[in-house]
């Protein structure tokens, strides 16, 4: 199997079309060359030093190693989660609902592949599960944001209408069904059109690695829907666990709507 390396000087060719865009942002006044700018330095620096952090790792093939890095990526990944947020919740929850939705959903998921369809030896090897972990993480924590912003909007949007359910005897998981239901739709719709696309408009990143690495394109294949499967259930899992806890927090066991766990929107 063999690999196509690539110089400094191709990367500074595909680095034209990064000044292309900052060109087109300073003629038509957008004002995102800046925020461009610093983008592309973040992601050179952060994916390189990631290189040279998981060649290291994989060297040592250590399960305190492994685990520390993937403790690291869940911990920015509720970060994320939490910046998100329109309106986000009061306290802890803020960043620990996400954070432990998706520690939760993606660990089971990606231990679960580890030991018993892809199996490598042992079964926490790096090269294996650290690159499966993120593929899993990164798409679930898009689906959690989505759904966590849904139903905290929703909620604040339809407040009278939820209160008046509610005054009149109705439960709060009754009262806020709908919102609830548009919340994980809103999660789980970006994974589905994913699976819908995939093949006939788009080739996913993994399979497509894979093929421009020598892996044959049935192989590679087989994969991909391998990860598709893995991404949807943890997202799938991490997006519920969510969406009730967020709902769990935002009404009590009196059935009433507890707007004041939640902070003012940031666009206001």
């Amino acid at each position: 199997m063999t690999y196509i390396s690539l110089s400094v000087g191709d990367l500074a060719v595909g680095a034209l079309l990064i000044v292309a865009n900052g060109i087109l942002s300073l003629g038509l006044g957008l004002k995102l060359e800046r925020t461009l700018l610093i983008s592309t330095f973040r992601m050179i620096v952060q994916l390189t030093l990631v290189g040279y952090v998981l060649t290291a790792v994989f060297e040592l093939s250590s399960p305190f190693w492994t685990g520390t890095i993937a403790a690291v990526m869940i911990v920015f990944a509720g970060y994320e989660v939490s910046a998100r947020q329109e309106r986000r919740l009061v306290g802890v929850w803020s960043y620990g609902l996400g954070a432990t939705a998706m520690m939760f959903s993606s660990t089971l998921v990606t231990v679960l592949a580890l030991t018993t369809q892809i199996g490598p030896s042992p079964w926490y090897d790096p090269q294996y599960a650290i690159p499966l972990l993120g593929m899993v993480l990164g798409n679930s924590m898009t689906g959690i944001a989505l759904g966590l912003n849904t139903l905290t909007s929703n909620l604040a949007r339809d407040r009278i209408a939820i209160e008046a359910q509610l005054c009149l005897g109705a439960s709060r998981w009754t009262a806020c069904g709908p919102m609830l239901r548009a919340a994980i739709r809103t999660g789980m719709m970006p994974m589905i059109n994913a699976m819908a696309a995939a093949g006939l408009v788009s080739l996913p990143g993994m399979m497509t690695g894979q093929i421009m690495a020598g892996v044959p394109p049935t192989e590679a294949v087989r994969y991909q829907i391998l990860i598709m499967f893995l991404i949807v259930g943890a997202t799938g899992l991490g997006v519920l666990m969510t969406v009730f806890g967020g709902l769990a927090y935002l009404t009590d066991t009196r059935h009433r709507l507890r707007l004041d766990r939640l902070k003012q929107s940031r666009m206001t």
